[in-house]
């Protein structure tokens, strides 16, 4: 059993055993009035194998879950962004940057890095690495594109925000956690 605050989830090895805990589930809370959010509610069987269904994933927490093999071969649980996720924090990411592109630089790009940091404490845990050096390269591109946008004149080409990145670097995502 996984929970966090009122989402919850339960894992099992035998489908027989989810079937028979569902059952009493169900039962345990009718008697005090209480119901499932059938579309909120799901069996997943995860596995390598195509089902009938397509269900091989589930989100929890910001992150799909999916059945993965590691570089050694060994099937276990992955991870990674949900895309639902990921494009909302695109968008906050944009929305902020245009926002505040007038800001001083020192101050702008200190903001930037300290939400950033955020963004990486939260989602940057093994086999997520993938996805958020993507958010990071989508952020670098959205710095560049709202930067040049501060004037009418182009104030950088990528090479001039090459440059301009070494001396105000933009955090870069390290993993925080190993879950393995």
């Amino acid at each position: 059993m996984v929970r966090y605050a009122d989402d919850i989830i339960f894992c099992f090895q035998f489908e027989e055993d989810v079937k028979r805990f569902y059952k009493a589930l169900k039962g345990c809370l009718n008697k005090f009035n209480l119901e499932l959010s059938e579309e909120k509610t799901k069996i997943v069987k995860l596995t390598d194998d195509q089902d009938n269904d397509g269900n091989r994933t589930f989100d929890f927490l910001g992150f799909t879950h999916y059945m993965g093999k590691c570089r050694d071969g060994v099937k276990r649980l992955k991870r990674k962004t949900s895309r639902k996720r990921y494009r909302k924090s695109v968008t906050k990411f944009k929305l902020w940057i245009k926002s505040n592109r007038t800001t001083p630089i020192n101050e702008f790009m200190k903001k930037l890095n300290r939400k950033l940091i955020g963004t990486y404490n939260y989602y940057v845990v093994s086999d997520n690495f993938k996805s958020i050096r993507k958010l990071y390269r989508q952020v670098q591109v959205l710095v560049y594109k709202w930067l040049n946008r501060r004037s009418q004149k182009k104030s950088f080409s990528w090479e001039k925000y090459e440059l301009f990145l070494k001396k105000y670097a933009i955090r870069r995502p390290k993993i925080k956690v190993n879950l393995y």
